[in-house]
């Protein structure tokens, strides 16, 4: 069941559209994860969600209720800021507690209960009376969700939750995060410019570029089957060339390329994954740039006789040094060929 709907909504500062047209569905129980580059809208749209931005025009509705003219502490949505916001003045059991009282209802007995039960729930358990400068930036990071999800929102949106943190610790928090949404069913909306961490927390991600949605779908369907030039090119890849394909095969700077079978032909946009670029004895004569060690593979950057650089990845052994030549050929499975804008239909 639908819990979040967004129709048409558009956010304008004057003549410039920050949030253009924006239709999303989020379903309950379901985590959806917000992407783009800074200026593409998606902080705005988490902001229109929570109340803190009216909109120029569309709808929104939670439950199936329009949200028009209804006040963020009645919305029954959770906000957690990348900045944590916490109260200094406050210890961590009063930031949690301050949280159950927007709920209210409760005496303080109760809220002393729920607190512990919270922090327990977000791996703090007896951290009620440490102060909050004390905290490292993971377990401030802790208290902040520990105080959103005290409410107990109907719906939980983060903005950019883990920016702050070192890489470690955001990998390590992801996987916490995602255990702990799927425990407690929680409907969460979550923004990030991280295309990592959303593939690891989200159920469905929304690509944004000035203030439009690019593309939505499963990590899956995103990663393999990017929508444009721009997605391919935001989510990291870097083997993307125009091309036009005809006969099974695409003519690219790099020469001709095989793609897979059935691929639409004419003018297109070409991607092709570092898997996808396989030393071979014949082929396309290139020399080693430099090359990184990933664990499992390592990554090659190659200065093609022609064409722009590519990145390759081979196996651990007998690996090329950087200033190695070598030739390389194109594995079909691993090229994806870019729809135009005409046909997504813009």
């Amino acid at each position: 069941m639908t819990l979040l709907r967004l129709e048409g909504v558009s956010v304008r500062f004057g003549e410039r559209a920050v949030v253009d047209e924006v239709d999303l569905e989020v379903a309950e129980h379901e985590t959806v994860c917000v992407l783009g580059p800074s200026g593409s809208g998606k902080s705005t749209l988490l902001r229109v969600v929570a109340g803190l931005q009216r909109v120029s025009a569309g709808r929104v509705t939670l439950g199936g209720a329009d949200q028009a003219g209804v006040p963020v502490h009645r919305r029954g949505v959770g906000l957690m800021f990348q900045d944590h916001q916490l109260f200094p003045h406050r210890d961590v059991g009063g930031n949690v507690a301050f949280g159950l009282r927007m709920r209210g209802g409760a005496g303080r007995g109760s809220h002393d209960a729920q607190v512990a039960e919270l922090l327990e729930l977000v791996g703090l358990p007896g951290a009620q009376d440490r102060a909050v400068a004390s905290l490292s930036g993971g377990e401030q990071q802790r208290v902040a969700l520990a105080r959103a999800l005290a409410p107990s929102p109907r719906l939980l949106m983060l903005d950019e939750p883990l920016g702050q943190l070192d890489r470690g610790l955001r990998e390590r928090l992801v996987v916490e995060l995602q255990g702990l949404f799927t425990r407690l069913g929680t409907t969460v909306l979550a923004v990030t410019h991280d295309q990592g961490e959303a593939f690891a927390l989200a159920d469905r991600v929304v690509v944004m570029r000035d203030g439009r949605v690019a593309q939505a779908g499963t990590p899956l369907e995103v990663w393999q089957r990017p929508a444009s030039e721009f997605v391919a090119r935001f989510l990291g890849f870097e083997n993307v060339v125009p091309a036009v394909v005809a006969g099974g095969v695409a003519g690219t700077p790099w020469g001709e390329v095989p793609v897979p079978a059935g691929s639409p032909e004419g003018g297109r946009w070409l991607l092709i994954r570092p898997a996808g670029v396989v030393l071979a004895g014949d082929g396309l004569r290139c020399q080693v740039v430099s090359r990184t060690f990933r664990g499992t593979h390592v990554a090659l950057l190659l200065r093609p006789e022609t064409g722009p650089p590519l990145e390759a990845e081979c196996g651990l052994a007998g690996a090329p040094a950087a200033g190695d030549r070598v030739a390389v050929s194109f594995t079909p499975a691993e090229v994806v060929v870019l729809p135009t804008d005409c046909d997504r239909g813009a």
